[in-house]
């Protein structure tokens, strides 16, 4: 008898301390059931909702048939949609038809528009079409241009010719220049060749140059390589220094090289010290 007691005794207690675990699985599950039914999950099972969480998933549910409409999606349902709700979308739907067709945007529906709508949105895209002919890009019907219009994409035109020659870009056509925008172009380019000469970039054509642009060009490569010396860049070449120059840096490198003995820190070589230097350089362990 005292057996069967103590054994019914573990096996109370046993599912005492199991209870917290079994509570907190089927806490998760219900959790879990709820959010499949708010996102429309096949897994749904809304026999086991709440009442506040059945009114919940339909709050969500309609929530995202609203967006969906609003955003033209396929699983958009109309019939689900209040009366206001139904007006608001209607009137956004035109709003944005409307705004596809002055933009010219493919999606435009042009028997959706008003009389006026449509007077608008012609006008638009005559507007459109003009400037895209005036700059080159884009679908460009001259047929629906007037006199004026097609005089003024003319000028329009020749002006970023012009600027196409003017920039060095590729699409220049110098056979539509007149004498005075050669002349222009010409100038351009000689500008253009003396910044990439002075700057030291490419496309630099020497042979180009005045003496004096020649004269400030080769000043300044100099300077450029006296400072690439100084900081000890790879660029630099020795070969172009003045003698005062190259004795300038040796110095300075020697006396660099003397601190960094002298303090134990930096590049150091012994070997290029004076014997004055070098009694005055404690050992380093080395």
């Amino acid at each position: 008898m005292k057996v069967r007691v103590s054994k019914y005794f573990w096996v109370q207690i046993a599912c005492i301390s199991l209870w917290p675990v079994l509570l907190f699985a089927q806490s998760s599950d219900l959790m879990k059931n709820l959010e499949d039914c708010k996102y429309g999950v096949d897994t749904c099972d809304r026999s086991r909702l709440t009442p506040s969480q059945s009114a919940a998933v339909d709050l969500t549910r309609h929530g995202r048939n609203v967006s969906d409409c609003r955003n033209g999606y396929d699983s958009c349902d109309h019939s689900k949609l209040t009366e206001p709700e139904a007006i608001a979308l209607a009137v956004a739907d035109h709003q944005r038809n409307y705004s596809n067709c002055s933009d010219g945007i493919l999606s435009c529906d042009p028997s959706k528009l008003t009389q006026s709508e449509a007077h608008e949105v012609a006008l638009a895209g005559h507007r459109r079409n003009v400037n895209q002919c005036k700059n080159g890009f884009g679908a460009c019907d001259t047929s629906n241009l007037t006199q004026s219009e097609v005089e003024e994409v003319d000028k329009a035109m020749r002006q970023l010719n012009l600027s196409d020659c003017k920039g060095g870009s590729g699409v220049c056509d110098q056979t539509a220049l007149t004498p005075a925008e050669m002349r222009e172009v010409a100038a351009a380019k000689s500008q253009r060749n003396v910044q990439n000469c002075e700057n030291g970039w490419d496309n630099c054509d020497h042979s180009q140059l005045t003496p004096s642009e020649a004269r400030k060009t080769a000043s300044l490569e100099h300077q450029r390589n006296l400072s690439a010396c100084e900081n000890g860049q790879e660029t630099c070449d020795y070969s172009q220094l003045t003698p005062p120059e190259a004795k300038m840096l040796a110095d300075a490198e020697h006396k660099r090289n003397y601190t960094a003995c002298l303090k134990g820190s930096g590049y150091c070589d012994l070997s290029r010290l004076t014997p004055e230097e070098s009694r005055s350089v404690e050992p380093r362990g080395h």
